[in-house]
């Protein structure tokens, strides 16, 4: 039976040590070394791995550009970093062994390790980190003021709109946990499942269906990001003027 709660492996005084934790170690382990081997490795003619990078960066870079270019810069490391981050966890979690090997103790089966997306921990805390830039970054890019007056005004109709806009703000952080803990969770369910059962061929299907949702939610995730980012950076106002630059006409 699958436990909606992560399974605790040890404590480190009073701080449990879990295994879906133990898995975003490896993550954060395994981009590390990525980057680090991509430094040791940059060259003119590149490689595989620098060609799939160069591309992946490229096609993200240009889709953020497309939909905030003024803010391209500010928003594009965190596009770019919960893909990354998200992706490879979701298909790390896919390898053999996850939810199948573990220690017994008595009757309960602990997992060594589970894949970190199942664990509503996880995806609350990235939804969060991506409420707070995205909010920092609105009063980096619009003032204060602007952002203040976004969600509070002495009009009643536009208080009434901007408490909506609040509302709307918590909700946004439940729709992306939730999304992605709820995939990936009945992913990890189905496949732990068939997996027991069947050693060899019926998992197969399971597992190429499990690519796709760990390529999708990934996508969902960052994609929403970048659209929040995008929306709250956008002044209210926008003079007409702000739309030139040197004389030209930027469309």
């Amino acid at each position: 039976m699958i436990s909606l709660k992560p399974e605790v492996l040890f404590q480190i005084g009073p701080v449990p040590f879990t295994n879906t934790l133990l898995h975003i170690l490896i993550v954060d382990v395994l981009i590390l070394v990525g980057i680090y081997f991509l430094h040791k490795n940059l060259s003119k003619i590149p490689g595989l791995f620098q060609n799939m990078v160069e591309y992946v960066v490229d096609g993200f870079y240009g889709l953020t550009e497309s939909i905030s270019p003024t803010q391209v810069k500010a928003i594009f490391p965190f596009f770019i970093g919960f893909f990354v981050f998200i992706f490879i966890t979701n298909i790390t979690a896919l390898f053999p062994g996850f939810g199948t090997i573990g220690i017994r103790k008595g009757e309960e089966f602990i997992p060594i390790l589970r894949a970190a997306n199942s664990d509503f921990n996880v995806t609350f805390a990235l939804a969060i980190i991506s409420a707070v830039a995205t909010h920092i970054l609105a009063v980096r890019a619009v003032g204060i003021k602007d952002y203040l007056l976004r969600y509070f005004s002495l009009n009643p109709i536009f208080l009434f709109v901007g408490l909506l806009e609040l509302v709307s703000e918590l909700t946004k952080i439940i729709s992306l946990s939730f999304r992605l803990f709820g995939n990936i969770l009945a992913g990890d369910a189905v496949l732990t499942t068939v997996s027991s059962m069947f050693a060899f061929f019926l998992p197969l299907p399971f597992m190429s269906l499990e690519i796709i949702v760990a390529l999708v939610q990934a996508l969902v995730f960052s994609i929403l990001t970048m659209v929040f980012m995008s929306i709250l950076t956008t002044p209210h106002h926008e003079p007409a003027e702000h739309s030139t630059k040197g004389g030209e006409i930027h469309e």
